[in-house]
């Protein structure tokens, strides 16, 4: 769908080997179990900075530009990754960096002993803001929580306006509600995939220069690069983060030696 929108010369090529890819029907290397890219699937980098260079040239000037921001992000499998690139992005913009960091409790009293809060702020879990939560004014932010539905929900991106002690301005990037203002406070949380219960209070955010496949669902961008440092390691994630875009010369990738794995389970597409 995305192709078709571009009405681009090379979107039916382009469109046949996204295909190919959700089907896993590109060719693989038998040595390795791995497939290659075409140069004509997408624009190949040599390393992270040049694949954060391409996606996000001149971000030190760029960043205020809320329409330049909201189409361009950078997907990777893992957290780690992620947490890598945005740091790299964020240095780039000037301006002040805020940590705020998170209250981290133990909601049964009988484990306050076994969990003390200096464990608890050592969690960094999946759809949980960070307990070190460093901000600056400009940066890309998504919402990890549904707190206003529909203007603020979960996968909503914003750019940062304001960092005050308690609350955080910002401004909403995409969708129906482009360009308003709104107010992030400070929320608990408690995650359900420990076998513990413990709650973080903080601002239900993290950065989003970079962000995981799995969140990027749903999400249709101008400008994508994808880090495949670490290959996708669930079915059909490599579809889904080259599918983001309609057009290879917005596609950007950074696979070492050019390869990397795409797993597709054929029985669940049967």
């Amino acid at each position: 769908m995305r192709v078709e929108l571009q009405n681009d010369q090379s979107g039916n090529i382009f469109s046949k080997q996204l295909i190919d890819i959700g089907n896993g029907k590109f060719p693989i290397d038998m040595l390795t179990g791995c497939i290659n890219f075409p140069q004509s699937f997408c624009q190949l980098t040599r390393s992270k900075d040049e694949l954060i260079q391409k996606v996000f040239p001149d971000v030190s000037q760029n960043y205020k530009n809320h329409d330049w921001l909201s189409e361009r992000a950078i997907l990777a499998a893992k957290n780690i990754d992620v947490n890598e690139l945005n740091f790299k992005i964020q240095e780039q913009i000037t301006g002040e960096l805020r940590i705020y960091k998170s209250v981290d409790s133990a909601t049964n009293q009988d484990d306050v002993v076994n969990y003390p809060p200096e464990f608890l702020n050592s969690l960094d879990l999946p759809g949980l803001p960070p307990h070190n939560l460093q901000l600056k004014v400009g940066s890309v932010v998504i919402m990890l929580r549904n707190i206003n539905q529909p203007r603020l929900c979960n996968g909503t991106r914003l750019a940062i306006k304001k960092l005050l002690n308690n609350v955080i301005e910002a401004t909403i990037l995409k969708g129906k509600y482009k360009g308003e203002d709104v107010l992030i406070p400070r929320i608990p949380m408690i995650p359900t995939d420990v076998p513990f219960e413990f709650k973080r209070l903080q601002f239900p955010v993290r950065l989003a220069f970079a962000m995981t496949i799995n969140k990027s669902q749903g999400q249709s961008l101008c400008v994508c690069g994808i880090n495949l440092e670490n290959p996708c390691f669930s079915h059909g994630q490599l579809y889904v983060a080259c599918s983001r875009v309609g057009k290879p010369s917005d596609l950007f990738i950074y696979a070492p030696g050019n390869q990397t794995k795409n797993i597709v389970y054929h029985k669940a597409l049967q």
